[in-house]
């Protein structure tokens, strides 16, 4: 476990690296002229844009202005943002925001999924399991970038069960509707997963003696066929995090939350190479965490699974 453990960690470094990398260069390439953009249609004047140029190393080439930036990342410097403020900053006051919802939509989804995704494996064929599919389709084929509005319209304009959007400091309340947003993007991935999951162990020979010892169907699900089934819908979750976060700058932005998708959406427009590149470069960090935790659970939830 110890040397899967460390090799997974250099493959992690290294996949930072390259990451990052790239992640910059496409930023460096994208720009035009991120002064004058920030400035909007005002005319910037030209030792305004000097100092900026000089600060932001915007006159450097490529390579020194990655150097630049790596060496502050190493120091724990995230750098400045265009608008002046110290990205660290502006982390500390996204991330708390962000973090609530994507928990919220990661708790709802599973939740959602894991117990219709049982009885629809239990239950093939049957209503409950035709009725699932048919919205796990239907869920498939809506985009973040129209399921998000459209929720927003129905449910918190016209009906108005829930906050249409969520302010500045939103509570779980607030971030109920787009968590379920988010959830959405990932819910019906998981059902199926989990469906066809469950149906394969029951058909599997170790549920077959388990039955054929006396064991009630209660006890089977519960202990032999929701475990082992549990083991793909782990992935899954874990993967879909980065969907999360992707589908989190559409709906952040669609409900004004000042979070992490907010904050890149923002830098995006305004062409804040520095706000881009350290939020992103965060995001880089979590999912490689978040995919090595999920390896390793490996081995707690099959013990039949060993690292060497």
């Amino acid at each position: 476990m110890f040397r899967y453990f460390v090799r997974r960690v250099l493959q992690g470094v290294l996949t930072f690296f390259g990451a990052t990398f790239f992640m910059y260069a496409l930023v460096f390439a994208n720009q035009q002229d991120p002064l004058q953009a920030l400035a909007g249609e005002r005319p910037l004047p030209e030792n305004v844009r000097q100092v900026l140029t000089e600060r932001y190393h915007l006159d450097e080439p490529f390579i020194a202005q990655y150097g630049h930036y790596m060496r502050g990342l190493l120091t724990g410097d995230f750098g400045t943002s265009l608008t002046n403020r110290k990205i660290s900053d502006m982390m500390a006051d996204a991330w708390p925001v962000t973090i609530r919802l994507a928990v919220l939509a990661v708790i709802i989804s599973a939740v959602i999924a894991i117990t219709a995704g049982i009885v629809s494996g239990i239950r093939r064929g049957g209503p409950f399991d035709t009725t699932t599919l048919v919205i796990t389709l239907i869920l498939l084929s809506l985009p973040i970038v129209v399921l998000a509005p459209l929720a927003q319209l129905i449910f918190g304009v016209q009906l108005q069960w829930l906050p249409a959007t969520s302010g500045a400091d939103p509570g779980l309340y607030h971030l109920l509707l787009p968590a379920v947003v988010l959830a959405c993007l990932v819910i019906a991935t998981q059902i199926r997963v989990t469906r066809a999951s469950v149906a394969e162990n029951l058909r599997s020979d170790y549920v077959r003696t388990a039955r054929a010892k006396g064991l009630t169907t209660r006890r089977v699900i519960g202990v032999h066929v929701l475990r082992n089934s549990l083991i793909p819908v782990v992935t899954l979750i874990g993967v879909d995090l980065g969907n999360l976060m992707a589908g989190a700058i559409v709906t952040e932005q669609v409900f004004n939350i000042p979070g992490v998708g907010f904050n890149l959406s923002q830098g995006i427009r305004t062409e804040d190479g520095p706000r881009v590149v350290g939020f992103v470069t965060i995001l880089v960090i979590v999912f490689l965490v978040v995919n090595l935790v999920v390896d390793l659970l490996y081995a707690v939830l099959d013990p039949r699974i060993r690292y060497e």
